[in-house]
């Protein structure tokens, strides 16, 4: 097949962004060959050609944002095989019907008055994504009352979710008192802002917080810390992720998804801890993935930390490092944020948000004592979690915290 389509490069992607033309018209490309770059909904990816052949034609210009999956992108021809560009969306034009002469012709009739040339879109022409026609059908829109965000104004998904049919009109001027800028959605934005909209309408969260004293951590984790280079030392947030590993364990039913399969809905239940970390990226919040960290070390699960937290930044992750997972952890201990609550990222049941560790005085053995404390709250999907499982698993991972020799047990 020559023509080239927006490829699917995560689950949840629908659209994206074409960042880059690696390739141009008449280039000749060998399968496996990297032809373009796609800003996907979290990282940015490469797209390679299928076959051998030559680029006949590009069809999306490097930039275009709102690309629905499944859009015609280039084309590239093997030997013998002929376009299919414009085969079916840009029928040829008809030839103009030849008028006979009148029988009777009195005099010469006057010249006819040139008729304006017709627009190359037509009004009788509806650009939208093949999923944008189909949420429009299934909601009973109409197309024609939409206005497009797409490249050339192609109507995409974002325009029909709303569900938004009034007319299109002109925008109208209005004066405000202050300066502002206008900053455009980025794709890694938009599905963002869909994934944890939808998140917080479908998934009925409940939150529990608990406050969990960090001493014996920070103790054990200078020991280990001992004698490492800089580059190598263990940071707390690596402790966290396997104290949370060693608590889904031992709590195993905190451990689970909610998914819609073909015969309805159901809870999975996960036989590893593979956890996703919240990273503040420059294009989006992304969610690496430490895999089976129940079964790694300290020092695994730290160098594999640091080598997701690069690739995040740079917007370099494979597929397979932010896809997935059982459970996430956001921290905001390092902007000095006491306590939060964070929204699921689906289809988790549950992430745990963790805030700054805060020296404070607490009541033990009926005397007042210094102590470095954090506040940890968990959200969970009522729909897969109960507050008793909720309030089991926090109860573990403060035990495991407060005694880290229990993490590798």
């Amino acid at each position: 097949m020559p023509i080239v389509m927006m490829p699917a490069l995560s689950p949840t992607m629908t659209e994206g962004k074409l960042a880059k033309w690696l390739v141009k018209e008449g280039d000749s490309v060998a399968s496996g060959d990297v032809i373009a770059e796609i800003e996907t909904d979290k990282a940015t990816m490469e797209v390679e050609a299928l076959d051998e052949g030559k680029v006949a034609s590009i069809l999306v210009r490097a930039g275009s944002e709102g690309i629905a999956v499944g859009t015609a992108i280039a084309e590239i021809l093997g030997e013998g095989e002929e376009s299919e560009v414009g085969k079916e969306t840009t029928p040829a034009p008809k030839p103009a019907p030849q008028e006979s002469a009148p029988k009777e012709v009195a005099k010469p009739a006057p010249a006819p008055t040139p008729k304006p040339a017709p627009a190359p879109e037509t009004s009788t022409r509806i650009f939208a994504s093949p999923l944008a026609r189909r949420i429009a059908a299934d909601k009973g829109l109409d197309l024609r009352q939409i206005q497009g965000s797409g490249p050339h104004g192609r109507i995409i998904k974002a325009d029909v979710e709303g569900g938004h049919t009034a007319p299109v009109t002109a925008p109208t001027t209005t004066s405000t008192d202050g300066d502002s800028t206008l900053i455009p959605i980025t794709a890694t934005r938009k599905v963002i802002a869909s994934r944890l909209q939808e998140s917080m309408q479908t998934a009925p969260h409940f939150y529990i917080n608990m406050d969990i004293a960090l001493d014996a951590l920070l103790d054990a984790r200078k020991a280990v810390n001992q004698g490492q280079d800089d580059g190598a030392k263990i940071t707390v947030n690596d402790m966290l992720i396997k104290c949370a590993a060693a608590a889904l364990m031992r709590i195993p039913e905190v451990n689970t998804s909610w998914e819609v399969t073909g015969e309805g809905e159901a809870i999975r239940q996960w036989h590893h801890a593979d956890i996703a970390v919240a990273v503040a990226a420059e294009s989006g919040l992304v969610t690496p993935i430490v895999w089976q960290a129940d079964q790694k070390s300290l020092t695994k699960i730290s160098a594999e930390m640091r080598e997701l937290i690069a690739k995040a930044q740079d917007g370099k992750l494979k597929l397979n490092e932010f896809s997935g997972g059982s459970f996430t952890i956001s921290n905001l201990g390092m902007f000095g944020v006491s306590s939060f609550t964070a929204v699921i990222n689906p289809p988790h049941g549950a992430i745990l948000a963790i805030g700054a560790g805060r020296e404070m005085a607490v009541a033990k053995n009926g005397a007042l004592e210094i102590a470095t404390m954090m506040t940890a709250t968990l959200s969970c999907d009522h729909r897969v979690i109960d507050g008793a499982v909720g309030a089991k698993w926090m109860a573990a991972f403060k035990e495991i915290v407060e005694t880290p020799m229990l993490a590798f047990i």
